[in-house]
């Protein structure tokens, strides 16, 4: 696994060094059983629900992140050989940039 960083450099170049922030590249990968990434994801569910805010985190890292619409919602099932069921939410950045006035 790797956090996307150059060799030397942490995921962060905040105080922080827990945080993810942007200009920089993250990934984590896990193999949990089913009943853990279900509990994942109705947390991150309820985030999705209740907010346009969510943050991930574990013990070595966090990462928040302030999301846009909409949303993308992929199901892609693979039947052939060894079945395969993928599901990814592809969540937009916001900004919190506006547009300008026109006069």
């Amino acid at each position: 696994m790797t956090d996307g960083s150059a060799p030397g450099e942490s995921a962060s170049s905040t105080g922080d060094d827990r945080t993810v922030i942007a200009g920089r590249n993250f990934e984590r990968e896990y193999r949990v059983d089913a009943s853990e990434a279900g509990e994942f994801l109705i947390a991150l569910g309820k985030q999705l629900r209740d907010g346009d805010d969510l943050r991930i985190e574990t013990d070595e890292w966090e990462l928040p992140f302030a999301f846009g619409e909409p949303v993308e919602l992929e199901v892609d099932y693979e039947g052939v050989g060894e079945p395969e069921l993928e599901i990814e939410v592809a969540l937009p950045g916001r900004t919190d940039q506006t547009a300008p006035d026109v006069r």
